[in-house]
């Protein structure tokens, strides 16, 4: 797309050029009143008739209010704090530090916690979608990184985001600005929101795979008979069913409590903990490292090939299959380690069948806890496993792996797809508030 005829220099590095009748102009000139931080008050009232109390945790990863997060305040706490049209929101700590809520095309009174700060904004200087399009741009990302290195905690104060320098248009360029990305953006999401359900499609058929291979086996005409569970159904007639616990080692770390910083090294043995696995692959550059006395104290929990790990506090169910040990390694707590006993099974169908439907309804059946839910091993150990003969085990893992395998290649092919375009939205984006493009004849 073509630029503007003519640019100067903003003097600000992440910004670089700007349009010669743009202004650079901090924050604080652009506003009502000074930044605001919200109230800090305990979210304890669901009352729809009263002002909605909007904290961070109530926006979604696109910035939209969520429905399953309601909480309110009485009036009197909250008409100090009360939000309008347009306002925006400014995340100050925490994981979401730097973020930014628009809030717009909310029915009835809200306001806001402490941990964000609101921005009331002089609509004949600057539109507020204006400024939550920049808010989204590569030049305000570099901002923040920047405002992070200068102190030692990732916290943005109100002073601070009163001095954001925004590169800003006249008011009436903006209008247009904001019509040429909300077109944009529109065909952009709706590209996205398609990929993103080929994406679950395909999750979805992985996993029917894997639960019709380790419940029914590959033979369609095999014979079936009743296996007593009313959501499993039937089963081939010569498999058997065992609990887990009589054919599984099972055993996570027990003692070990308060590990002193003094007992983490830089080249000892590891010690894997359920963050350190995300889709059944191991980051070992992020893993600790442990004593060797440390590790030798537990021999139990000491990891081998061919284990599987199981997360049992927290995110429940999440599972590992050790195909790669580098060095010596061995369990941090909310962990479980299975092995065969004996001859019963391969420990690749195991991983596999905890991968099934059937075992992810154990859990839930199982489970304690409201808001940290936890399985224990006993509770592990009463899961009923289906098992078909070792030769026949072998077969389902293989065919798995090829199926799998290839909706994981297509997968991967499209979330390369759908970050390019997430690349491409930002950049556009960043683009265009900044006047690198001159979009005034492209809407």
């Amino acid at each position: 797309m073509k630029e503007y005829p003519r640019y100067k220099d903003s003097c600000i590095r992440w910004i670089g050029k700007i349009p010669i009748n743009w202004k650079l102009i901090r924050l604080k000139w652009l506003v009502k009143e000074k930044l605001k931080y919200g109230a800090n008050e305990a979210a304890e009232l669901e009352d729809p008739e009263l002002p909605r109390y909007i904290r961070i945790t109530d926006f979604d990863e696109k910035g939209n209010l969520r429905s399953d997060t309601w909480k309110s305040l009485p009036y009197s706490l909250a008409k100090e704090y009360l939000l309008e049209e347009g306002d925006i929101l400014f995340a100050r700590s925490g994981a979401t530090v730097g973020k930014t809520f628009q809030f717009k095309g909310f029915e009835g009174n809200a306001c806001f916690a402490g941990y964000l700060i609101k921005a009331s904004l002089l609509n004949d200087r600057i539109s507020s979608d204006f400024l939550d399009y920049y808010t989204k741009s590569n030049s305000y990302e570099n901002w923040k990184n920047r405002t992070f290195i200068q102190s030692t905690i990732q916290n943005i104060s109100a002073e601070k985001y009163q001095n954001l320098e925004i590169p800003l248009a006249p008011i009436n360029e903006q209008k247009i600005i904001v019509d040429f990305l909300n077109e944009k953006n529109g065909k952009i999401d709706k590209l996205l929101e398609e990929k993103q359900k080929m994406v679950t499609l395909l999750q979805e058929e992985r996993a029917a795979i894997i639960e019709r291979a380790v419940t029914k086996g590959l033979n369609s005409n095999a014979s079936m008979i009743d296996s007593g569970i009313e959501w499993l159904g039937k089963i081939p007639e010569h498999w058997e069913m065992k609990k887990l616990k009589c054919i599984c080692y099972m055993k996570g770390r027990i003692g070990w409590q308060g590990l002193r910083q003094s007992e983490f090294t830089d080249n000892g043995p590891y010690l894997i903990t359920g963050m350190n696995f995300k889709d059944g692959v191991i980051r070992w550059d992020e893993v600790y490292h442990i004593t060797e006395e440390r590790y030798n104290q537990a021999p139990e929990i000491q990891l081998k090939l061919h284990d599987v790990l199981m997360t049992k506090d927290g995110t429940i169910g999440k599972l590992l299959y050790v195909d790669y040990l580098p060095r010596k390694t061995s369990l941090n707590s909310h962990l479980l380690v299975l092995r065969p006993l004996k001859n019963d099974f391969i420990p690749k169908y195991l991983y596999y069948t905890l991968n099934s439907q059937p075992f992810k309804v154990h859990i839930e059946t199982h489970k304690t806890g409201t808001t940290f839910f936890g399985i224990t091993q006993e509770a592990v150990g009463l899961f009923k496993i289906i098992l078909p003969p070792i030769n026949e085990q072998r077969e389902i893992v293989e065919f798995i792996e090829k199926e799998t395998n290839r909706i994981d290649e297509t997968t991967f092919k499209i979330a390369k797809e759908i970050e390019l375009l997430e690349e491409y939205k930002t950049a556009l984006i960043s683009e265009a508030v900044t006047g690198k493009i001159d979009v005034r004849n492209e809407v």
